[in-house]
């Protein structure tokens, strides 16, 4: 069932609307009835938010050749690529993905933004839900709720990277490109399953958390905040912003403190949890469609240096690899959603993969 909520989102947009000549998107609700996760555990409802941007188009066999999902990451929403050097260099007149020629979809992900999340009311009786849970939801919401046949383009950022790598392979005709920007097409570990499991673990060992039950906010969602901040960007850019101790104290304090006023621990932990079935290793053959993988050299969550990226792109017979190197203007992980830095590959993507 489709709840269509048509907003103009001028109050969310702000002033990057008029300097990005975007269209305000359109927003609205799918609700998934019964869904069935890979738990075994249902919900009778699962909402899923989306905003859109242009129409879909189909061809006289009625295959919408013009849709481009976009998945955000870890804690955000598809709300974080309504921003000016995102939408702004992508999504206006005559830029790469314009939005008067196509159809941009930007779901909330299940546990986050304005989907079914456990800080709705069921806490941690909130099913355990996982990568492929969301991917599946995504394309129900794609198929039953939109109407949306095929995809032009899928691509994501951090989480919705992964989530790129996972579409490609289990849904390897639905699509004409694939772009995941800042991940790796491998199982979770090293110090990418460490800095998750430090939230974890903080979570759900703290005797605030109260089994999930809890009436303020723990005192570890201020550990959880912490480590996001940690990892969000590189140690050359932190050491300019931060050149001294207090300065250093000042800059985390005022993050997490901000990010304390609206972040819930219930919905952080089933997030990083969420990530535990992630493993696209074994699949990566079954992507057919042209997939052009990008990261920065400052990546503090998919260092470069480790090799993977590299090694595992040449199974793909229609992939490439790119990792843009330190700059001034990179932002370590955070570098997936400046597309000044990354959109000539997404140029070149289109390009190889027009029909």
């Amino acid at each position: 069932m489709r709840r269509a909520i048509k907003l103009a989102s001028l109050l969310l947009l702000g002033p990057s609307l008029t300097e990005a000549q975007y269209p305000a998107p359109t927003q609205g609700d799918v609700i998934l009835r019964d869904f069935r996760f890979t738990s075994g555990e249902t919900l009778p409802e699962l909402r899923i938010h989306y905003r859109t941007l242009g129409s879909p188009r189909r061809d006289a066999r009625g295959v919408v050749r013009n849709a481009v999902l976009v998945l955000h990451g870890t804690t955000g929403s598809g709300a974080q690529f309504l921003r000016q050097d995102f939408a702004g260099e992508l999504f206006g007149p005559g830029q790469l993905l314009d939005a008067a020629r196509y159809y941009i979809v930007l779901p909330d992900g299940i546990g986050h933004g304005q989907s079914s999340k456990p800080s709705d009311g069921l806490r941690a009786r909130f099913p355990r839900y996982g990568y492929r849970d969301m991917i599946e939801a995504q394309y129900r919401l794609l198929t039953e709720g939109l109407n949306v046949n095929h995809l032009r383009l899928v691509m994501g950022t951090s989480m919705g990277g992964m989530h790129t790598w996972a579409w490609g392979q289990t849904y390897p005709d639905f699509m004409d490109a694939l772009m995941p920007l800042a991940s790796l097409p491998t199982q979770i570990s090293a110090r990418n399953r460490v800095w998750r499991r430090v939230v974890i673990d903080a979570i759900r060992n703290d005797p605030e958390w109260q089994n999930g039950e809890y009436a303020t906010q723990p005192q570890s969602l201020r550990t959880a905040q912490q480590m996001l901040f940690l990892v969000g960007s590189n140690p050359v850019l932190r050491q300019r912003e931060m050149p001294t101790l207090a300065a250093a104290d000042s800059a985390l304090d005022t993050s997490v403190n901000r990010s304390m006023r609206t972040g819930d621990a219930n919905d952080i932990l089933y997030a990083l949890e969420a990530s535990e079935d992630y493993g696209p290793g074994p699949g990566l053959e079954k992507i057919k469609a042209p997939l052009f993988a990008v990261n920065s050299a400052d990546d503090l969550i998919n260092p470069p240096e480790l090799g993977i990226l590299e090694r595992e792109i040449k199974r793909l017979p229609r992939g490439r690899a790119v990792v843009i190197p330190l700059s001034d203007a990179t932002r370590g992980h955070g570098s997936h959603t400046i597309a000044n830095l990354w959109k000539q590959y997404l140029r070149e993507l289109l390009e190889e993969s027009e029909r």
